[in-house]
């Protein structure tokens, strides 16, 4: 684990020796994320699984979609929360914070838990079918196949933040036996293809996200992302190739009772040069079981172990 160059606050965390299973390289980490998440809300993740050439071969397939002739694309477009085709001017995510602004300049693909449970009504609402273009038939396949080395990261992410929290490992995968979530194929043209940005305009605007964690696959680029802390204000997201930007979000952040943040976030606009730099981000948003009950843990079970510790420290052997 090492601190990435430029961005103290968001730590890269090798999942290798948690997943080990030596205690001491267990608590080591914990205490690592639980930092993390205190501030910015923000890791990125080696170690963690997911096939590197798969991740390549969405990317060549979807752009393939992208850059078909926008009548060719209409037939699937869908609003925000649908399963298809988001197009320019579809999304603008400064709205979730209450802030108008111009639409993001981007284009998505975006798709959700779709494994019936067998109740109509929460399967209507929540695992409903998804929607593959038939002009990129490969595409379902890389996708499904992505959507399950992701799907196990997301939980064994889960495992690490709850002992992060003192808690039992399964103290939030017991609620992912049947999650929802969603796969967005985030699009983000060249300033060549989409112009000159309006002021205000970014190819997302700043937002946090809903769910418990966000693992994202991403570019470098000029254009790309930035994080927002309190000390530091809005920061470039650091870089690693080999790591996937792991965030949690407003589900997460309410769960834990606020000991933990919420990632803010935003991804500038294209850049002036060079007008041509395009980049595609791989974005999963995991949830929890339909129907749970989430309720903020006020941090309850590691204030308890703190004041343990507290109490051995200064002889007095009871909590204060």
């Amino acid at each position: 684990m090492s601190s990435a160059s430029g961005t103290p606050r968001i730590p890269t965390v090798d999942l290798r020796p948690w997943l080990s299973g030596d205690p001491e390289a267990r608590a080591r980490t914990a205490r690592t994320v639980d930092a993390a998440l205190r501030t910015a809300g923000f890791l990125l993740v080696t170690g963690h699984g997911v096939d590197p050439g798969l991740r390549t071969a969405i990317r060549e397939s979807a752009r393939g979609f992208f850059r078909l002739p926008a009548e060719v694309k209409r037939p699937y477009a869908v609003k925000v929360g649908g399963r298809g085709w988001l197009g320019p001017g579809a999304e603008a995510n400064s709205y979730a914070e209450g802030t108008a602004a111009p639409p993001d300049l981007k284009e998505s693909l975006s798709f959700a838990a779709d494994e019936p449970t067998g109740d109509a009504a929460v399967d209507a609402e929540w695992f409903a079918p998804n929607t593959w273009p038939g002009e990129v038939p490969g595409l379902r396949g890389l996708v499904e196949t992505y959507l399950r080395q992701t799907r196990s990261l997301a939980d064994r992410l889960l495992e690490l933040l709850a002992v992060a929290l003192g808690e039992d490992e399964d103290f939030f995968t017991r609620h992912t036996g049947h999650p929802t979530w969603g796969f967005n194929i985030n699009w983000y043209p060249g300033r060549d293809t989409v112009g000159e940005p309006e002021p205000g305009q970014f190819r997302i605007g700043p937002h946090t996200d809903f769910g418990t964690v966000t693992v994202l696959d991403r570019q470098a680029g000029r254009g790309g992302l930035q994080v927002f802390t309190d000390e530091g204000g809005w920061q470039d997201a650091p870089f690693d190739p080999a790591a996937l930007t792991v965030n949690i979000g407003d589900l997460m952040a309410r769960w834990t009772g606020g000991r933990w943040q919420s990632g803010r976030h935003r991804v500038l606009p294209p850049p002036a040069e060079p007008p041509a730099e395009e980049l595609m981000s791989l974005v999963y948003f995991y949830e929890c079981d339909p129907g749970t009950d989430v309720r903020g843990i006020d941090s309850h079970t590691y204030l308890r172990k703190q004041l343990d510790v507290i109490a051995v420290e200064d002889g007095t052997g009871v909590n204060p």
